[in-house]
């Protein structure tokens, strides 16, 4: 069996050291003054995209607390992309399938962190918004409306949108809270507070690619016996038109003529 080479051994020891300094000796031969420029770069780079990735969950957490986080992330995960544009995936990915939960990490955290990662998703999505192949002034309870590429409905336990440092629940609502969060024609992140129907109808439309948007609030109102059915209707007919005036909803798709 052939040894590694001397080289590519203290790659791997020098790798290893910076990952993890407190715990992995670093390589002989090698001034610490020298090491140490090289331990501060690549931590401040990976900390900084992070802290710039989740800025309210940096500013509600303590140093020490958050900088254990980001030192045993950098330790002991290993990433599944090399882009700096992804280190805030990943990050999450950490959060929710790695870290071990401790006594005072915030009820929310996990939902504010994907949150704010959805925001930079967004932000940073090669999706554009299409200019055609669409009606924008049609009819979207007659018609297939067409949702943008760049809009994402999500659902948390937590109003995470509004959480800050002035507000910071410590119980979880009755209530679950329903967003979009969605890039509009200017290139801005923006986002809407909708309700659970909302979000069904937009999950009805997502699910069954041939649906009118009458097939969907009528799909809507079939789960909810319980209210009036042309109540129901006319508010998904309303939700419907919001949402196009928002540009989340672009307009209705133009039927494909076969040849």
């Amino acid at each position: 069996m052939s040894k590694q080479p001397s080289f590519q051994k203290l790659q791997y020891d020098f790798a290893a050291h910076l990952r993890n300094p407190a715990q992995v000796p670093a390589p002989g031969g090698v001034e610490d003054r020298r090491l140490q420029i090289y331990r501060d770069l690549f931590y401040n780079n990976i900390e900084g995209f992070i802290s710039g990735g989740f800025p309210v969950l940096r500013s509600l957490t303590s140093d020490e607390k958050w900088h254990r986080m980001v030192r045993d992330f950098f330790a002991r995960y290993r990433c599944n992309t090399p882009y700096f544009l992804e280190i805030s995936q990943e990050f999450l990915a950490y959060l929710q399938q790695q870290r071990q939960p401790e006594q005072d990490d915030l009820p929310f955290m996990i939902e504010l962190a994907h949150y704010e990662w959805l925001e930079l998703a967004a932000d940073t999505d090669a999706d554009s918004i299409p200019s055609s192949g669409f009606n924008p002034q049609g009819n979207l309870m007659q018609g297939r409306p067409l949702v943008s590429p760049l809009a994402y409905v999500v659902s948390y336990q937590y109003p995470v949108h509004r959480i800050s440092a002035d507000y910071l629940p410590t119980e979880q609502p009755q209530v679950a809270t329903f967003l979009i969060v969605y890039r509009d024609r200017q290139d801005e992140v923006r986002f809407m507070e909708i309700n659970a129907v909302t979000a069904k109808l937009l999950l009805l439309l997502e699910e069954h690619t041939d649906f009118s948007g009458a097939d969907a609030v009528n799909a809507v109102a079939s789960e909810l016996p319980h209210l009036d059915r042309e109540l129901v209707y006319n508010g998904g007919e309303q939700a419907l038109q919001s949402l196009r005036q928002s540009g989340i909803i672009l307009g209705t798709e133009l039927k494909q003529v076969k040849v």
